[in-house]
């Protein structure tokens, strides 16, 4: 199956369709076919094995992730970049992730251990 996001106004994306891939040996006969379906016109292929920049089964990644309603499709990156979390939050470009500006204490949160952003000093907080 291929996976087609529906971009909207501000480049938004407002929905993702599921294709047979009969219908799209390339990305742009994907694209004519949904145009051709729906009537809407502005379709980009998303893929489901990309995450974080990486392609799950060793792949090529697909436009750094796959595509989120609320997230956006970034043109110049060629990128899908889900919504911003926080406003201090910087965007990885290897990634297409907005991250904290420090690390988590620990790498990531385990189990016993959950830590929650505070966005007005900057900092992690351990949560109770």
């Amino acid at each position: 199956m291929a996976h087609f996001a529906k971009i909207g106004e501000n480049n938004i994306v407002i929905d993702i369709e599921v294709v047979n891939e009969n219908h799209v040996a390339t990305e742009a006969k994907g694209i004519a076919f949904q145009k051709n379906l729906t009537g809407y016109a502005h379709w980009v292929q998303t893929s489901k094995n990309t995450l974080h920049g990486v392609h799950a089964l060793g792949g090529t990644p697909l436009r750094k992730n796959y595509a989120s309603i609320g997230g956006t499709y970034d043109e110049a990156r060629d990128a899908f970049i889900d919504r911003k979390i926080f406003p201090s939050w910087i965007l990885n470009e290897d990634t297409g992730d907005y991250e904290a500006p420090i690390p988590p204490p620990n790498g990531f949160p385990t189990q016993k251990e959950l830590y929650d952003w505070n966005e007005v000093e900057k900092k992690w907080e351990l949560r109770n």
